[in-house]
């Protein structure tokens, strides 16, 4: 088969699961407007759509945030709330009667939306003009990013930082560090994809971003005037120690299986009294496995990236990281942008690459597979504007999501590790110090 041939197949391929997406995207807006609701996985309480941004303004405009909502966020994220709202509407002690008249917090939600498309389509279309397109249309138009729409997800505003400050648009050095910043301060745990640079000995890169992340910081406290380092950790302690999944809603959408590990346990939930004691343990057996098996497979593709940097590209070293943080902490489904947007700039070629790919473009399917259903809700459907019947079930996804994503770790670690063996049987080179 020639190369042509090849490339032609791969990008119908391609262009298939895009237009997956795309059919289960029309389905949902179908059925939102005919039931009022969007199907699973999104959101199962139709009435608190785009509450994820309320709630949080509303404690930009408050003093408590740290000592009375006990938020794990920096500054940072109350401080861009707090210009992205209307002051006058948050007089209440809840964000739902915010959300009717903070016109300008529904209008940033979506500039940012759309604004986080194009500029995946840039990048994606100066990465590579013949896979753009379905990889681009896939991640703007997916279940992660569509998610993290719905929910108002502060973490649309992180993913601009993001793209920016590790994708090929922007080429000044401390214009990165900034984006690398502003993003590790919307979402902590991005830290990893910052200190994963080193294994590329990019010192003064690192350097410049960790600084960034202490000024952007700093600036943002003073505006703030709370948030010091101290209430951080505090709160993030008790919400480590505290987490524990209750019900079977807490395993929605989640994008590792410490909350399933949680539910399994049985602190807060009679799961053995479900599904009986030897299905449960079997069960939390696999789970911690998959979880142990995705940081054992990454960190060893860290520890042979070390050792041949050149081996290795820029992109996937920063997924390693980002990878490790997502699987060994629970920050929500829509964080799976992050990832998927890195494996996108892999090439299509090879067993590892491939399956990697095709995981990340069944993760971008809006839609679930429903095996069970608890009895009909009557819930009010903000997007419908009146009452509706809710429909909640047990989603395949709920289960294998997670699974997914350790899928894409394990498969690209394998690839890193073949390809840095091979670099060890080829000619030694001298490893630049890049920036």
């Amino acid at each position: 088969m020639t190369i042509e041939r090849t490339s032609q197949r791969y990008i119908f391929v391609e262009y298939l699961f895009a237009l997956s997406v795309a059919i289960l995207l029309g389905r949902a807006i179908i059925l939102l407007y005919v039931d009022g609701v969007l199907p699973q996985p999104f959101f199962y309480e139709p009435s608190d759509t785009f509450m994820d941004w309320f709630n949080t303004a509303y404690w930009a405009h408050d003093i408590g945030p740290y000592d009375s909502w006990g938020t794990i966020y920096p500054p940072l994220s109350f401080v861009v709330l707090k210009i992205l709202g209307i002051s006058s509407c948050y007089v209440s002690n809840e964000g739902l009667p915010a959300r009717d008249c903070d016109w300008l917090g529904i209008v940033s939600i979506h500039v940012v939306f759309v604004l986080n498309a194009l500029l995946i389509g840039l990048i994606y279309y100066k990465s590579d003009r013949r896979s753009a397109l379905p990889r681009a249309f896939a991640l703007a138009a997916g279940m992660p990013m569509l998610f993290a729409l719905e929910r108002g997800n502060i973490l649309l505003l992180c993913f601009t930082c993001f793209i920016l400050a590790f994708g090929p648009l922007v080429k000044s050095a401390r214009l990165r560090w900034l984006f690398a910043g502003l993003a590790i301060n919307f979402k902590v745990y991005l830290v990893a994809g910052v200190v994963a640079q080193l294994l590329k000995r990019r010192w003064l890169w690192v350097e410049g971003a960790l600084l960034s992340v202490v000024l952007v910081y700093l600036a943002s406290y003073g505006i703030l005037g709370v948030g010091t380092p101290g209430e951080i950790y505090r709160n993030i302690a008790t919400y480590s120690t505290g987490f524990a999944a209750s019900q079977v809603l807490d395993i929605w959408y989640s994008v590792t299986y410490l909350p399933l590990i949680s539910l399994l346990e049985g602190v807060n939930f009679p799961i053995t009294g479900i599904v009986g004691s030897d299905l449960a343990e079997t069960g939390l057996i696999l789970s911690h496995g998959f979880v142990r098996v995705g940081q054992f497979f990454l960190i060893v593709a860290a520890i042979a990236t070390w050792f041949r940097p050149n081996a290795v590209p820029l992109h996937r070293v920063t997924l390693i990281g980002v990878l490790f943080a997502l699987i060994s902490s629970e920050a929500g489904g829509y964080t799976q942008i992050m990832a998927i947007f890195l494996v996108f700039f892999e090439r299509w070629e090879g067993i590892g690459r491939r399956v990697a790919i095709t995981l990340c473009y069944i993760m971008c399917l809006p839609g679930d597979i429903v095996t069970g259903s608890f009895p009909p809700l009557q819930r009010f459907s903000y997007l419908a504007g009146r009452n509706v019947e809710v429909d909640i079930g047990v989603g395949i996804g709920m289960f294998i999501r997670p699974g997914l994503l350790i899928g894409v770790a394990v498969a690209l670690s394998l690839v890193t590790i073949f390809s840095v063996s091979r670099a060890f049987r080829a000619p030694q080179e001298t490893i630049p110090v890049t920036t």
